[in-house]
Order: C-alpha cells, then sequence, then structure tokens
C-alpha cells in the first residue's frame, strides 16, 4: 500500500552544471501528471513520463526538472545592420521630440534581434545528464510513499478491526432483538385476550413485526463487505478506489440497523460503527 503524497528531491553537481529534480505529490481521484522540462528538454518528457505512470497509479503529481548550466558553449551574434537601423530610429524620435541626451548603448543592445544567442542542444548529453538525477528522486518519492502507505495501512487495520467488533455486536444482539419482538408480542395480546389469544395469530404478528425490523442480511451484507476491506489491504497494493466503494456499501447496511434498532445498546454501537467506518473512509482517500 502507497499513499498519494509524497517528496523526492535530488540534486548534483559537475564541472558542466547542477541537475535538480523534484517530485511532489497530493491526493486525486485519478493520475494527473505535470512534468516541467526546460523548454529546450521537451521531446524528453514522454520518457520520463513513462517512468513515472510504471510507479504511480493515482495523485496529482508534479516533476520539476532544473539544469543549470556551469560552462556556456552558446555563440553570441550581433546584427550590425539591426543596431544602426535601430539607432536611426531612435534619433529621428529624439529629433521629432526635442530629446538631446546621448543615446546609451544598453538601449540598442536590448533590442529585439540586436544580440542572437546560437546555441545547439545535443538531447543525448543531457539526458545523460538527467536521467541518474531522476531516478534518484523518484526512488526516495516512492520510499516516501511508501513509508507513508504503512501508516496508514496500520491505522487502517486498526479501525476495521473495530468495526468488525462492531459488526460481532450486532450479530450477538440479532437473536435477543428479535426473541424481545416475541416476548412483546405475546404479552400484548395475553393482556388483551387472556387465555382467548390465538397462538396462531401471535406467530403471525411476530414474523410481520420480524420481516420489518430483523437486521440478519444487513449483518450478513456488513460481514461481507468487512472481509472484502480486509482482503483488500492484504493482497491489493491499491486498494484507494475499492475500499471507498466498500465504505459506501458497509455504510448502506449500518445506516438500516440503525433505523431498525429498538435498544439504546445497539444504537451506541451503531454510532461506534459510523464513526470507525468514516475513519476507514477518509483515510482510504490517501492512499492509491
Amino acid at each position: 500500500m502507497v499513499s498519494m503524497t509524497g517528496y523526492g528531491y535530488e540534486e548534483v553537481s559537475s564541472e558542466q552544471a547542477v541537475v535538480s529534480v523534484e517530485i511532489k505529490s497530493v491526493n486525486s481521484r485519478f493520475l494527473d501528471l505535470t512534468v516541467n522540462l526546460p523548454p529546450y528538454l521537451n521531446q524528453l518528457e514522454s520518457s520520463f513520463r513513462a517512468k513515472i505512470t510504471e510507479k504511480i497509479v493515482r495523485g496529482k503529481v508534479d516533476v520539476f526538472i532544473r539544469v543549470k548550466e556551469l560552462e556556456s558553449d552558446a555563440e553570441i551574434l550581433a546584427d550590425v545592420g539591426a543596431a544602426k537601423s535601430y539607432l536611426d530610429a531612435i534619433k529621428k524620435v529624439a529629433e521629432a521630440t526635442g530629446y538631446s541626451s546621448d543615446i546609451p548603448l544598453s538601449l540598442l543592445i536590448s533590442q529585439p534581434g540586436v544580440l542572437n544567442s546560437n546555441k545547439s542542444y545535443d538531447v543525448d548529453k543531457y539526458r545523460s545528464m538527467i536521467e541518474p538525477v531522476f531516478d534518484a528522486s523518484l526512488k526516495k518519492f516512492i520510499a516516501d510513499t511508501e513509508r507513508e502507505g504503512a501508516n496508514m495501512k496500520a491505522d487502517l487495520e486498526a479501525k476495521l478491526s473495530k468495526l468488525e467488533k462492531c459488526a460481532a455486536f450486532f450479530k450477538e444482539w440479532q437473536p435477543k432483538m428479535e426473541g424481545y419482538f416475541k416476548e412483546t408480542i405475546t404479552k400484548k395480546f395475553n393482556e388483551l385476550l387472556g387465555d382467548q389469544a390465538d397462538q396462531n395469530r401471535i406467530m403471525t404478528e411476530t414474523a410481520a413485526m420480524l420481516v420489518k425490523y430483523t437486521i440478519n442480511e444487513e449483518i450478513v451484507r456488513l460481514h461481507s463487505h468487512l472481509a472484502a476491506m480486509r482482503a483488500e489491504l492484504s493482497n491489493n497494493p491499491y486498494p484507494g478506489k475499492k475500499l471507498d466503494f466498500l465504505c459506501q456499501e458497509a455504510n448502506r447496511e449500518i445506516n438500516t440497523i440503525g433505523s431498525k434498532n429498538q435498544f439504546a445498546e445497539v444504537g451506541a454501537m451503531v454510532v461506534e460503527a459510523k464513526d470507525s467506518l468514516e475513519n476507514i473512509r477518509e483515510q482510504g482517500k490517501n492512499i492509491a
């Protein structure tokens, strides 16, 4: 089990450049991946994206790849013709407006096209520089999600054990509830009719009451959902989506048990079960 939140950072310096890779993620229903690269290395995005999708199934993941070059082999070219044209145009504006100050060189060289950088980018060279740093950062990121995932798994299992105790309590109280209904109906008939009470009528009324208030089916389904949760936590490395669905189903059964309940003890346990289930659902939103 892994968490959807994680962080990994790695930085390596060489004589040529400083390369850093930062990977961080937060919760999301699906995989929402953004890879940020220097514009001249955009063609490398697909390869780094593939490495992420191999390891991560859900979460909003942001990857920042930065390259700070310490040595530049860029060739700077000056367009003298463009500079002269800019100078002539600026002089005309100065004459027309009565501006008589000297025209600074910084104004000319800041104009578009006067100074141009001519640099060729060897993509394979940059790939070889970035990949080891990326892999190290990704390894740290995965370790962080696994560490947090292990903590959440222990917490989920503890909450599920508490919920299983609630389900066992409901099962234990089911025959007590049915016995109470039978006893109550029989007592009312005897009070009203005495020895003339019709036993068949008592049985019919008792059966009708049990159909309305019995929680046997809900208990069976609740135990089934909890067993499925336990299996997901034990066997599925990415149980987040399935766990959310099972929480919805279990909540439906607990609500029905609460609506049929006639006992304070069962009502208190319904509240406890709903609290445990809500904790499981909220924690489940953090896992992949």
